[in-house]
């Protein structure tokens, strides 16, 4: 029987206004890891314009590997409240861009904890935790990001499952990309991101319920915002998605475009699954 661990909202709100600060150089080498890791091509010296949402690969709380969870994630309590529901995922944000990132920038990370609210959904309680990064570099900004993660229950039924909900459409525009397990693995290691979901398969199948290893959020909105710049050039404003439905590693993720005023409108998907993350890109 899984026990329902109390939830102490008014304690947890105390966390909002909390801040932290990380700064680190972005290096050719940290430029051409992203690009591999992707199999893209880009320039990479210093004063090139960097890749779009590199900067997830930047700053990261370097936290003791001996004070890893269970599941990999950094303890709760410090900048993040101490949440206790077990399963922690990226539910979406916004990005708005001011200047560009370039290689050779030593960037620093602003951030501070706007909002704890508590939600009621199918699968339990579900507690969002809202946070705004703000990028810059000598003074000049480069990026305002508002990171939306949800903390959730132990859901009763295996989270993978989504038989019920539509195939996602075929976007005017479409590419894919294989999700191996190599790749997910990379980015994981980019991003000092050591939830265990991404690469650990055992974990993933046999203690979280997934069919599989589970694709990063962000690095599906890296791909999404990339491939909008691709398809309708640089000089991106304002970037914004949601997670809908987790997709998993092993096989190709379906990336869509549809032009519509301002922009595109974006979404994930696997061959025949419904909709993973949808996204929408304003220049």
């Amino acid at each position: 029987m899984v026990t329902t661990p109390e939830l102490d909202l008014d304690h947890l709100r105390s966390w909002i206004g909390r801040e932290e600060q990380q700064s680190e150089l972005l290096t050719p080498m940290i430029v051409q890891r992203l690009l591999a890791t992707l199999d893209r091509e880009g320039p990479t010296e210093n004063g090139a314009i960097a890749p779009l949402l590199v900067h997830h690969c930047l700053c990261q709380f370097p936290a003791p590997t001996a004070a890893l969870g269970p599941d990999g994630h950094p303890p709760r309590g410090g900048f993040l409240p101490p949440i206790p529901l077990p399963r922690r995922m990226w539910a979406g944000g916004e990005l708005a861009f001011k200047s560009d990132a370039k290689v050779g920038d030593v960037i620093t990370r602003n951030s501070v904890i706007d909002d704890v609210t508590l939600k009621h959904g199918r699968s339990g309680r579900l507690c969002f935790v809202t946070i705004t990064h703000r990028f810059s570099s000598a003074g000049r900004e480069l990026i305002s990001e508002r990171q939306d993660i949800v903390y959730r229950d132990i859901s009763p039924s295996r989270p993978g499952a989504s038989s019920s909900l539509p195939a996602a459409p075929e976007g005017s525009e479409q590419s894919s990309i294989s999700m191996s397990a190599e790749r997910l693995f990379r980015y994981s290691a980019l991003t000092f991101n050591s939830h265990r979901i991404h690469y650990d398969v055992p974990y993933a199948t046999g203690e979280e319920g997934y069919p599989g290893l589970v694709v990063h959020g962000p690095l599906q909105a890296m791909l999404l915002a990339q491939y909008a710049q691709d398809l309708q050039g640089p000089a991106l404003r304002r970037f914004r998605f949601r997670s809908h439905s987790p997709v998993f590693g092993g096989g190709a993720l379906l990336m869509n475009a549809h032009k519509v005023d301002g922009g595109l409108d974006l979404w994930t998907a696997s061959p025949d699954g419904p909709i993973a993350m949808q996204a929408r890109a304003e220049w």
